[in-house]
Order: C-alpha cells, then structure tokens, then sequence
C-alpha cells in the first residue's frame, strides 16, 4: 500500500491564554495535537473553553505562553508574517462591516501574500479571485457591496477570501455561524473538495450531528486538554460525555448519527459480533465511502478481539491498527 499522507501540522505542549506585563493568565493544560495533509479537522467543546484562542495561536495571530507549533515539522516562532500568511489561512466568527467595499476587493485581499508590494492583481489572480467567490456561493456578486450583504453573505465572503489566499492549511473559526441549514452542507461540501485536493481544513464548530459525520477527526478540547481521534474513536471512549451536563436525558450519540453518504463505491467486508465496536466501524468506513458486507471479500476488517486492534485484509497484506482513525488513514491511503 502507499505511505499514508504526512503530517503538516502539530503542536507540542502549546499553552494558550493572555499575558499583560509580567502576568500571565493560562486556560488549559499544555495542548498536544496533529493534522495531516488532506484532513478535514473539527474542535469541539464547550463554550468559553478556549477553541478560539486555540485557533488564533495556531494561526500565528496570538503568542502562545508556552509550548511549540509546528507545520511541516518547521517550528512557526521565527516565521514571518508573510511566510504565515502564505500557508495558514484564517477567517474568524467577527461579522466584517465595512462601508463602501465591494465584495471582489475584500476576497482579494487575501491574494496579498502572493502579489507585489504594490499589491498588482494581474489576471491569474483575477481569475482565482473570482473562482473564490463562486465556490463560496457567490457568484454574481463582485460588485456588491459588503455593507449590503446578510451576514451569512458576509461570512461566505470572508471564506471567499481564505480560498483565494490558496493556503495549505485553512483555520475556520465557526465558519457556519451565520449560515442556514443549506448554506452550512454546501460550506462543508466545500470543505471537503478542499481535502480531497490536498488542503488541510480546521474548523470549530458546536454542530455535533456535523462534526460526527463529517469530518476525518476531532480535537476535543476538555478542561484536561485535547482529545483527538476519528469521531467513532471518540465515541467508542465516551469522550463526548464532556459536552453535555450530567444526568442529561434523551441525548444518544449514536442515534444522533446519520449517513448522507449516497455514492458509497468500493465494499468492504467486517467480520466481529461486538455490536457496539462493529456500529462505530461501519460508521467510520461508510463515511470512508466503503459499503460494508459480510459476504467473503479479500478486503476486509475483523474487529478488535482481546488485545488486538482491528485488523485489515487485503490481497497483499495484512496490517492491524489500534484505532478507527488508524485503519481509515490506511483505507484511503
């Protein structure tokens, strides 16, 4: 099988909060998390936990306290703005409200890094400003002005702006706050074609249904730190106990999982009677695009048994991995 995809983000021990003066004021433990090319990451947790500042530390816009982050393994405290605005884009939930701007001058300010420093937008950069604009769900309008949009029109011009800076990583920071229940599954389709071609997306989000079923993994982010994983891995530990209050009645995460998955291709046989385990794997390979069978296939996975993960058949191989996230990886891969 091919090597799976490399790793382009990490951060080591990253203490995030706010500093005045000698005074420090830290909101987590030192955080410790990954992403790898071509990932679609979502954060969770609670409100006032600390996703933003995450995100902003991250994204090189906020000093951490401590700690290290690293994008393709190079450590990002001696890169200079503009290096970071070449492989991190950022939007944030603040609604812009500017007046007298069109939409087309504000997506192409995110071209900034890549121009002169007269800023010249010549036609290539045209083009891929407009072809921002229309993958955002926009097209049509370059001339308006932002002061006339919606916010969820703004927020789609903000995105707008991140696709034309053509990072390799994209942050997002609620990035459907303001959308309606069409606009968000197109922002995620979005997403997703932005993965499929290579970019790595982090986003928080407070939309459960939406992270589980959607994304490759999850940093949650906990009074103790982060836990990361692929959704089922995260269910399978009742990692998500932590977003809801105790004693809480009628919340089942999985009944709260749907597939929307219409275009599953290649099958994969499962072999294993742990219901719960063999609920959270298919879930995780239906949303690898894999139609699960249990007629006798060469590939196929036979679920955790003892002390061993879960272990992948194919014709050449065989190659066991102690987590969901793992043996996804591998599958596509």
């Amino acid at each position: 099988m091919n090597k799976m995809l490399p790793e382009i983000l990490k951060i080591k021990s990253l203490l995030i909060g706010y500093a005045s003066g000698k005074r420090s004021m830290s909101l987590l433990p030192p955080l410790d998390a990954s992403a790898n090319t071509g990932e679609l990451i979502a954060i969770m947790g609670r409100n006032g936990i600390g996703k933003s500042t995450l995100l902003r530390s991250v994204a090189g816009l906020q000093k951490p306290l401590g700690g290290l982050v690293l994008i393709n393994n190079e450590i990002t405290e001696g890169f200079s703005r503009l290096k970071y605005a070449k492989t991190v884009g950022y939007i944030s939930t603040d609604i812009v409200r500017v007046s007298h701007m069109r939409v087309y001058d504000l997506v192409a300010l995110g071209r900034f890094p890549h121009t002169n420093w007269i800023g010249h937008i010549d036609s290539a950069a045209d083009l891929i400003i407009r072809s921002a604009i229309a993958k955002a769900g926009l097209p049509g309008f370059e001339n308006r002005l932002i002061s006339e949009l919606s916010d969820g029109e703004r927020q789609r011009t903000m995105i707008a702006r991140v696709l034309a800076q053509d990072t390799d990583i994209m942050i997002m920071d609620e990035p459907m706050a303001f959308l309606d229940i069409s606009g968000k599954y197109g922002i995620i389709n979005l997403m997703k074609e932005l993965t499929s071609g290579g970019k790595t997306v982090i986003f928080s989000t407070h939309d459960f249904n939406i992270a589980v079923n959607q994304a490759d993994k999850i940093w949650l982010v906990t009074a103790s730190g982060i836990i990361q994983g692929a959704p089922e891995d995260l269910n399978l530990a009742n990692a998500f106990d932590c977003l809801f209050d105790t004693g809480l009645k009628g919340f089942n995460p999985e009944e709260g999982i749907s597939d929307n998955n219409s275009a599953l291709f290649p099958e994969i046989q499962v072999e294993g009677e742990d219901s719960r385990i063999r609920f959270q794997t298919i879930k995780a390979l239906q949303r690898a695009g894999f139609r699960v069978t249990d007629r006798l296939l060469t590939l196929k996975v036979k679920l955790p048994s003892g002390n061993s993960g879960w272990i992948l058949h194919t014709d050449r191989t065989i190659t066991e991995c102690k987590t969901l996230y793992d043996l996804v990886r591998l599958l596509k891969s």
